[in-house]
């Protein structure tokens, strides 16, 4: 805290003196009898002027004067000492002048900050020589987060200051309130040449922070390149886990934030097991969860499957449900606890955090993972609905992605109905795939679904023909409703719409996900059209687009080429 804005000059004559340097004056003021010991608004007396301003006749006119002995260590409202005023601003000089009077080189703020701690973070070396010949501890600490000087010299970038405390006994493994070390420091802050001078010294390169987290780790996330180089060079162990869960590596830190270059480095030191191992989880979720294409893609092409095992702990059944999340989901997966510079708040520090985790289109993650043979799940087409994405939806079905079977058609149903009003986008391509109509004809989507949608679903049925029930549901829904069925459904089916369905069924659904095959039959094209229900499209205003819609795609490169061993893979 800092009244001087609010409250400039307010200091004694004897301050005003002091921090002017004017000697003569300050010695006739004390001759005169005024106090040395009176405090302006900050609680600064005339000793703290002297300290701070580097008045050195002015320190020893008013050490002389002293009303007691504890004047030379009398505190700022704030903590501060003046031998802390002295050594944060380097004055070498009256430094020695209050050593030399008794000034104690241990006195700490309010804050349990040292001089020492003070003079390396102002990279002052003459001063921190002179500190230590006077007895300063060269581990004291600074109490925000438990820094000592060790620890802020490898922060700060002081190779000379940081042997300079190791060779006066500095503990190269203490640890700040987060279990932190100062090799940890240097790994996260990218200080190269400290953290070559802590591992010569024989700092643990394989030391944990309370969360676990090892220094490999932290330069991983932080990009921090070349420490991940001369980490991995001196035996850090890449495959030492960073959290309770044990399943959290190095790997997936760069993999999340995007770091290429270290992710290239960590793979093929990683054990592979983490990719597989069900009690585990694969990098391939953090490369996804962070956004980041060319190190999804990078974990594909050495090995990683797209296939990889179900994610609980953050409720992903797989990575391509994760590729939809990624367009609803923000925030980062973990975060590592690590000291905060005291200039910066923490407000800046969140944003600044925030901002490395990307949030691009998932669609070209999907194409990636589409590209290197995921299996596509029945529950998948679920997610497109659920998310809207209706390009991926027709795109799955062209990939031979199964229909929704009895054991997911609750939850299909359920996404179905959130965008039954868009059933233009999607509808068409699911019952061209012959999905059964049926299933949708439940009470919930037949109460709830315009006429429109109603009228569609049953242009794919034999409609005298429904299971009872739904024959049953109808019947009550159009006593109560507005529903209009289309005019033919009190006839019996035409004998070319019969046919329709049966040649269909005959096809099968995997030769049905686009036109592909029933334009190579050798037919009429109004044979073929009608096949492809071609009529009952233009009668509800519904474009055949999604019929090339695969086939477009993968023409323009935005889609993977199909791949006839992904669909030996699907069949088996």
């Amino acid at each position: 805290m800092d009244f001087t804005e609010a409250y400039s000059d307010r200091c004694s004559a004897v301050g005003l003196a002091a921090r002017e340097g004017d000697a003569t004056r300050l010695k006739k003021l004390i001759k005169q009898g005024y106090s040395v010991d009176v405090r302006d608004n900050r609680g600064w007396m005339a000793i703290h002027e002297a300290a701070f301003h580097n008045r050195s006749e002015c320190l020893k006119l008013l050490l002389c004067a002293a009303p007691s002995d504890n004047y030379i260590r009398s505190q700022t409202f704030e903590g501060s000492c003046p031998l802390h005023l002295s050594v944060d601003r380097g004055h070498l000089e009256c430094v020695a002048i209050l050593l030399k009077s008794g000034a104690d080189p241990n006195q700490v703020t309010h804050d349990e900050t040292t001089p020492l701690f003070l003079a390396v973070g102002s990279g002052h070396t003459d001063v921190i020589k002179l500190l230590l010949q006077y007895g300063a501890n060269v581990n004291g600490p600074h109490c925000w987060s438990g820094w000592n000087s060790l620890h802020q010299a490898a922060f700060q970038r002081y190779p000379e200051i940081l042997k300079l405390l190791l060779d006066r006994g500095a503990n190269k493994e203490s640890e700040d309130d987060f279990g932190i070390t100062p090799l940890f420091i240097a790994a996260q802050y990218g200080q190269l040449e400290c953290l070559r001078i802590l591992i010569s010294y024989g700092a643990n390169i394989n030391c944990q922070a309370k969360d676990q987290a090892t220094p490999l780790f932290i330069a991983a996330q932080e990009g921090k390149g070349r420490c991940v180089e001369l980490l991995l060079s001196s035996g850090a162990d890449p495959n030492q886990y960073c959290n309770e869960e044990e399943w959290q590596l190095p790997i997936h830190a760069a993999a999340q934030m995007g770091h290429s270059n270290i992710l290239q480095s960590l793979v093929p030191v990683t054990d592979q097991l983490c990719g597989s191992d069900a009690a585990k989880v694969s990098p391939i979720y953090s490369a996804i969860y962070g956004g980041h294409e060319e190190c999804l893609e990078l974990l594909l092409q050495e090995g990683y499957s797209p296939d990889a095992q179900p994610c609980p702990i953050f409720d992903c059944r797989s990575p391509m449900s994760l590729t939809f999340q990624k367009d609803v989901q923000k925030g980062m997966w973990w975060w590592h606890l690590t000291w905060i510079p005291l200039k910066e708040d923490w407000t800046n520090f969140w944003r600044k955090s925030q901002s490395q985790v990307t949030s691009p289109d998932g669609r070209r993650l999907i194409h990636v993972l589409v590209k290197y043979g995921i299996t596509l799940l029945e529950t998948d087409l679920g997610l497109c609905l659920h998310h809207e994405r209706f390009s991926e939806f027709q795109y799955f079905l062209k990939r031979g992605c199964r229909l929704p079977c009895s054991q997911h058609m609750l939850a299909f149903s359920n996404s179905a109905m959130k965008v039954r009003g868009r059933y233009k986008e999607w509808l068409p391509s699911l019952l061209l795939a012959e999905f059964d109509p049926s299933n949708l004809l439940c009470e919930a989507w037949i109460c709830s679904a315009s006429s429109d949608v109603l009228n569609f679903l049953l242009e794919f049925t034999n409609w005298k023909r429904l299971p009872w029930h739904v024959e049953q549901i109808l019947s009550d829904h159009r006593g109560v409703s507005t529903w209009v069925p289309s005019s033919h459904f009190e006839f019996i089916p035409s004998l070319s719409h019969l046919c329709r369905l049966e040649i269909r069924s005959l096809l099968t659904s995997q030769r049905l996900r686009s036109d592909q095959f029933i334009r190579q039959l050798a037919l009429p094209t109004c044979l073929q059209d009608f096949l492809l229900y071609s009529d009952v499209l233009r009668t509800h205003d519904i474009s055949d687009s999604w019929l090339q819609l695969g086939e477009a795609c993968e023409g323009n490169g935005l889609l993977p080429q199909s791949n006839s061993e992904n669909t030996e893979k699907r069949e088996a």
